[in-house]
């Protein structure tokens, strides 16, 4: 008989082997993601450049930097990519999926390896290309660190918006009149939150995010709740909507569900090229 270890990693290769190209997908998008937000973030903020002496106002900045990364994860989830993977781009939101049931135990486990090693290859690439204006503050590798509120406000902050974000995600995928507009409403809650957050925590939500950041620059500040906080969210939005009776069955753990895609959660497979309603949303 085979030991458990060997069954696991048998089903990890197995699982690697026929959808690296998602788990790909996964880290392109979560480095996109931050490769986005730093270099906008260097051309808002670094004292060198033209675009902070046009903007002085620090919480201008602070609204265009959150428009801008608000319209890259809707770029982004529904870009051809992110439409196949699922655009989770986010640990915690991959650990949510999981806990519904909608997520394989390999392919979640495959797509946290992916996301943060995807965010973390994109800040020290950044950091290599951009030296001291992306990594020198203010803008310091985009860390994120607990602001005035100290860890006690950061920690709430995060909380609170990872879980506004997944339960947005829950009711929005479970509906059939509005699940196709999932990633315009999650970037917007993005871009919302960014300005109202960055002050307290720094806007992270996402534990790759953190670690990519944190890793690249050695700044570690109240690192851990940048792990828990969004996942604890996450998983009570999860709850509080399963405990009210929420439906999940018209639910697949894509943020974007086209047919003429590929779905390694759910199964579906495109129907040929050509046939009637190969772009329709199930």
């Amino acid at each position: 008989m085979r030991s458990p270890s060997l069954v696991g990693r048998a089903h990890l290769l197995t699982a690697l082997r026929h959808h690296w190209p998602e788990y790909l997908m996964e880290a392109w998008g979560i480095a996109m993601i931050l490769v986005s937000a730093g270099l906008f973030a260097s051309l808002l903020e670094h004292p060198g450049l033209p675009l902070r002496a046009l903007v002085p106002d620090p919480t201008a900045r602070t609204v265009l930097l959150g428009v801008w990364v608000g319209l890259t994860i809707i770029g982004l989830v529904y870009s051809p990519w992110g439409q196949q993977s699922g655009a989770h781009f986010n640990p915690a939101v991959t650990v949510s999926f999981l806990r519904l049931g909608k997520v394989a135990r390999t392919d979640a486990a495959w797509y946290v390896l992916a996301q943060f090693s995807g965010g973390t290859l994109a800040v020290l690439l950044m950091a290599a290309a951009l030296g001291e204006v992306f990594t020198a503050p203010p803008v310091r590798y985009i860390v994120t660190v607990p602001g005035h509120a100290g860890l006690s406000g950061a920690f709430a902050a995060e909380f609170a918006i990872a879980f506004a974000v997944m339960a947005a995600i829950l009711r929005l995928m479970n509906s059939a009149r509005w699940s196709r507009f999932t990633g315009l409403a999650i970037g917007g809650l993005i871009a919302l939150a960014i300005p109202l957050a960055a002050p307290i925590s720094g806007m992270s939500i996402n534990p790759a995010r953190t670690f990519a950041s944190a890793f690249a620059g050695g700044v570690w500040t109240g690192g851990w709740l940048y792990f828990v906080a969004p996942v604890l969210g996450m998983l009570s939005a999860v709850e509080a909507y399963r405990r009210l009776g929420g439906p999940t069955v018209r639910m697949c753990a894509k943020l974007d569900h086209p047919l003429h895609k590929r779905c390694i959660h759910c199964g579906h497979e495109p129907p040929p090229r050509g046939a009637v309603g190969s772009e329709e949303t199930p």
